[in-house]
């Protein structure tokens, strides 16, 4: 006897067991939640199971959806590869990669590698999610992106971290700034100018803090924003000097920044992709996944740069 089910059952069934909310899931397919749940009741009905439990606040799976999620998953895969492996069709693939990043990051680091990539998959949907640093761990975690760009992450249990840069943080002013001629500044000479913080809530502030817990002469923050491109903005706009990671930066060609060696102490972090461990990535993914991880050998073209100083 057929099971009465087809793909799109199970692809529906896919979206709720990683998001566990029936709103989301059903918006991630562009389905209505009505039409949405009728999938779930057509597929437990021709499997004869209950594979959610459902309450008016919460969704989870059962033993049994635990189970069938996990070889759902495995199933949908090697579909997808053996779709996307079928000879001279890479022209013409469609899909789509979803990559969560923290903001450091999605400005000027991850626009070339997209580029590079779209070029030969122009027709695969890439979803950029970007977030906190907290935040970017979770949605990789509950599987909302296939993989992430974080800083933090390598001490979790479900969480694969693979290095993929390590970078210093920067002074960062404009072109036309008392600083922009030097080669170096030190933390305590930052305090004699307009300084731009990151807030509190940001993974690049709390690892700073961890940094400089010592340290006596701290520059105090005139503007505060929650992420390193607001401050990049208001650097830009001539109110003050930012710290930022080197990867927030652009080239050392840029009209209006420039980044300038940070002293005493020197503070670093460790980019990383970040995927959760033992999932498998599709096709699509991976292939993002790998231009990422060729930058591992290339060289940073974003360090500190000591330009012409304007008239």
């Amino acid at each position: 006897m057929a099971l009465n089910f087809d793909l799109d059952d199970l692809l529906a069934f896919r979206a709720v067991a990683e998001l566990q909310n029936f709103r989301k899931a059903a918006e991630s397919i562009n389905l209505s939640q009505p039409a949405f749940s009728r999938r779930i009741e057509k597929l437990e009905d021709a499997l004869g199971v209950r594979l959610l439990d459902r309450t008016t606040r919460s969704v989870t799976l059962t033993a049994v959806g635990r189970d069938f999620a996990r070889k759902v998953n495995d199933l949908l895969d090697d579909l997808d590869a053996t779709l996307l492996g079928i000879r001279g069709v890479s022209a013409t693939r469609m899909g789509e990669v979803s990559i969560a990043c923290v903001p450091s990051a999605v400005y000027y680091f991850l626009p070339q590698v997209v580029r590079r990539y779209h070029e030969v998959y122009p027709k695969i949907r890439v979803r950029i999610l970007d977030a906190g640093a907290n935040e970017v761990l979770e949605t990789v975690a509950r599987g909302q992106a296939d993989f992430g760009l974080d800083f933090i992450g390598s001490q979790e249990p479900d969480i694969d971290f693979q290095p993929l840069r390590d970078e210093c943080f920067v002074a960062a002013c404009r072109r036309d700034h008392p600083l922009a001629c030097e080669r170096s500044v030190t933390w305590s000479a930052l305090t004699r100018y307009d300084f731009i913080s990151i807030s509190q809530s940001s993974g690049n502030r709390v690892l700073l803090d961890q940094a400089l817990a010592s340290l006596h002469e701290r520059p105090r923050s005139i503007f505060e924003t929650e992420h390193v491109t607001t401050a990049l903005g208001l650097v830009e706009a001539g109110l003050g000097v930012a710290v930022v990671p080197a990867m927030a930066m652009p080239a050392a060609d840029h009209p209006l920044l420039v980044s300038i060696a940070l002293t005493d102490p020197v503070v670093r972090r460790t980019m990383g992709v970040i995927r959760r461990r033992g999932r498998s990535l599709s096709p699509a993914a991976q292939q993002l996944h790998a231009f990422l991880m060729e930058l591992q050998s290339q060289p940073e073209d974003r360090g500190p740069s000591r330009p012409a100083r304007l008239s």
